[in-house]
């Protein structure tokens, strides 16, 4: 027999709350269940306790919710008193087929489900929240196989990455793109796992979604809830818990063609081990994969060079103090390799490269988190400290033609100490208020080297570090019935400080003292607010207002033989959005935001005179973007959707003549007219004016138990800028990507296969390699038609 009490806290069985249970076990649901509404339940037959249901979401008594948790389990619910309750199976004895297609509409005193926006710090359902949010579930992420960040583009319209190769991408969200590369200004979208930022300025790190429950996109800077004040929006990667109630877990092992390629494999593993029954639970991931290359290099007689080798894994442990406190450290760890780059020449064989030297990266990633959850009274307290450190090693060809074979090394190492404490209040009508606190100490030494493969040397290096100190929160007041208003602040202090490594030593006296000014430490602080309004147009329509500042700081960039300074950059984002319906349960959904981003002294990154990435404000820019995303349920077993972004920016005016002079060095006849120059050079670089994407989700349950899943997708990249400058103007994009993946349930197995590029387009993700040699030259092919077939189990 096997007893589970869940709860310390006494429940009041007729107060609503906030129900997120992602699918798993009857066990796993109602464990989760009694510490969100503080209730004991008895599940007494193992059976039932490991019987699967569906995810659960929305607003509900706790014995509402273990209503809908039976009815799914085929069991039923016995009052105990109190706050106590029983499951047990309706007919223990005979079979039981699952359904996991949605559960049919519950009676009338179970509200309809609302989607659980976590990442807005509160809790907040989706009906109560001013903004757009897209949340993907962890097991669609999975399916196929787990995969980078590149999934989440593969399926959003509104994000958009560099391909520079695994961990070395910079990502971008609604139109605010800065650079090309990884310099030292802090990246335009905010990373983070649970609760704590990955990282600052680095690149995105590309950690593999693997066991995670959802990911949350939030659009728009966001600043009034997060530590991570950042221009565009914000990833918030939800892990899967330790679940101290049952041991479990799963595995997958896939294996991979490539056309025109070498294959491929990859591989899973997670494991749930209770230490202490309902108290202690530890929970492991392990993934790797080898991904198959498909670029040649004649010149060195080697084909298929770009292979590359990602191992990576994250432990977690997690505590049940007692009286609704617990504590959880996690462990993150990742290691890639890259043979070589991805990028081909734009003229010649295709997926072909003729330089001469190799190209390879490496990318490390590590974070420790501490985390301390709990409540005093109705007021929830979080606080998540980690270190983290990310290094990123890259190498370039940097030949000229007709010259010496020459090679460009650049190494960054990065390490970060974070903490983000918050508290919060939610009442069931979405009125409530957070407030937070957030540090982080960053510090970035960009090391590089020049010259002959076997002799390279030194060349200006540069260290970057900032010490920030953040207060934030906002308020919610519903005014009215229907009108919930909602303001914030956040306010940031700054002390940033650096200096050059690596100087010539043939600097004047001058030259010294004029760097001692520039590297000198500065501190600045930085008030920014927000305010949002949400109509209740209709039960199930509403029309939402929303305004928020983004701030950035500036730094320290080489340009040169020497280290000079760029300013920090600010944005004003406004957004109006409409919405009805919810995704996957309502038989249409549908919203369309037209957001308009005033960017002050944009920080973007050139080529310099010496051939080598630098950083400078550009100038001031204006962004327009509309978004439209439906969905339609046309039955039980298929889902329809489809989403289009359009992007529309400028630069309004250089910053000063030289940052004009950047602009005027791509036109082929300087002689032309100030205002041609800009209405020419003025779009924000990659970023597609149009991106497009459409899919469709087959889900059925068989005779015998089985299950089939079939998702398949189209989505349309238009075409983009590289960068500003004289070599970095070069046009990308224009292309069509597409993927189907089907996958055959077969009880605690699944077989699945998944194919990507169905139409083997070659394409131009990105066209840069190495900025030696410019985009006119170069492109970034999508990897071509890749077969997958895989093997999972859980248990």
């Amino acid at each position: 027999m096997l007893l589970s009490i869940v709860g310390a806290v006494p429940a009041v069985a007729a107060e609503r709350v906030p129900v997120d249970l992602p699918a798993g076990t009857v066990g796993s649901q109602v464990m989760a269940l009694g510490r969100a509404g503080g209730a004991s339940v008895v599940v007494p037959d193992p059976g039932l306790w490991r019987r699967p249901v569906p995810a659960l979401h929305g607003r509900m008594t706790v014995e509402q919710a273990l209503a809908v948790i039976a009815r799914r389990a085929q069991a039923r619910v016995e009052r105990l008193g109190g706050a106590g309750w029983r499951l047990v199976p309706h007919a223990p004895d005979r079979p039981v087929v699952i359904r996991p297609r949605p559960a049919p509409i519950p009676p009338p005193e179970v509200p309809p489900g609302d989607v659980v926006v976590t990442a807005s710090k509160r809790d907040t359902a989706r009906d109560h929240f001013a903004g757009q949010v897209v949340q993907v579930a962890g097991a669609d992420l999975e399916l196929g196989g787990a995969g980078g960040t590149s999934r989440l583009a593969d399926r959003m319209t509104a994000i958009a990455s560099t391909y520079l190769g695994a961990g070395r991408n910079k990502l971008f969200i609604r139109g605010i793109a800065d650079s090309s590369f990884t310099g030292p200004t802090q990246a335009t979208v905010g990373q983070y796992f649970g609760d704590l930022r990955l990282s600052y300025n680095a690149p995105d790190p590309d950690l593999r979604l693997a066991d995670l429950a959802a990911v949350e996109v939030l659009e728009g800077p966001q600043g009034t809830l997060y530590g991570a004040g950042s221009l565009g929006g914000l990833i918030r990667l939800v892990p899967n818990a330790p679940d101290a109630t049952r041991f479990g877990g799963s595995a997958m092992l896939g294996g991979s063609a490539t056309t025109h390629g070498a294959p491929g494999a990859d591989a899973q593993a997670v494991l749930n081990l209770p230490v202490i029954a309902d108290r202690l639970a530890i929970r492991l991931v392990a993934d790797a994969a080898s991904e198959g290359g498909y670029i040649d290099k004649p010149l060195l007689d080697r084909t298929d060079v770009n292979r590359t080798r990602i191992e990576g894994g994250r432990a977690a442990a997690r505590l049940d103090l007692g009286r609704a406190w617990s504590v959880e450290a996690i462990g993150i760890g990742q290691r890639i390799r890259g043979a070589d780059s991805q990028y081909a020449d734009r003229d010649g064989t295709p997926l072909s490269r003729s330089a001469p030297v190799t190209e390879g990266f490496s990318a490390d990633f590590v974070q420790g988190q501490l985390v301390l959850s709990g409540r005093i009274g109705r007021v929830r307290i979080r606080s998540s400290s980690g270190v983290t450190a990310h290094d990123l090693m890259e190498r370039y060809d940097a030949t000229p033609p007709g010259g010496p074979v020459q090679l460009f090394a650049q190494a960054n190492r990065t390490r970060m100490q974070a903490n983000e404490t918050r508290a919060w209040y939610s009442r069931p009508d979405g009125s409530g208020w957070l407030a937070g606190f957030s540090y982080i100490h960053n510090t970035t030494r960009l090391t590089r080297l020049f010259g002959e493969p076997d002799a390279l040397v030194p060349r200006t290096g540069v260290v970057n570090g900032v010490e920030e100190a953040t207060l934030y929160g906002e308020a919610s007041l519903r005014l009215l019935p229907g009108l919930l208003t909602t303001g914030g602040l956040r306010v940031t202090h700054s002390v940033l400080d650096g200096g050059a490594e690596d100087l010539p030593a043939a600097l004047s006296l001058q030259a010294v003292r004029q760097l001692r000014e520039v590297t000198a430490s500065r501190a600045q602080t930085i008030l920014l607010p927000s305010a949002s309004a949400l109509i209740d147009l209709t039960p199930s329509a509403q029309l939402f207002l929303r305004y928020q500042q983004g701030f950035r700081p500036g730094g320290l960039t080489i340009e040169g033989p020497l280290v000079r300074r760029f300013r920090n950059d600010r944005v004003a984002t406004i957004e109006a959005g409409l919405r009805t319906g919810r995704p996957g349960r309502d038989p249409i959904d549908a919203s369309v935001t037209l957001a308009h981003t005033a960017w002050r002294d944009i920080q973007a990154d050139f080529i310099d005179s010496t051939g080598l990435p630098s950083t400078a404000n550009i100038g001031d820019g204006q962004l327009w973007t509309i978004e439209a995303l439906v969905g339609a349920r046309l039955s039980d077993s298929l889902r329809i959707e489809g989403a289009v972004s359009y992007n529309d920016s400028h630069i309004d005016e250089p910053s000063n003549s030289r940052a004009f002079a950047l602009l005027q060095g791509d036109v082929a006849d300087p002689s032309l007219a100030r205002a041609t120059i800009l209405a020419r050079l003025s779009q924000i670089p990659n970023i597609a004016r149009i991106t497009a994407r459409t899919g469709a989700v087959y889900h059925r349950t068989l005779a015998g138990g089985r299950d089939l899943r079939i998702d398949g997708w189209l989505r349309y990249v238009g075409a983009s800028r590289l960068g500003v400058g004289p070599v970095l103007g070069e046009q990308q994009g224009s292309y069509l990507d597409s993927g189907v993946t089907a996958r055959l349930g077969l009880g605690a197995f699944g077989l699945s296969a998944s194919v990507t590029n169905l139409a083997d387009v070659r394409g131009n993700r990105f066209a840069l390699g190495t900025p030696f040699t410019t985009g006119r030259d170069q492109v970034t092919p999508l990897r071509p038609r890749t077969l997958r077939i895989g093997l999972d189990t859980a248990f």
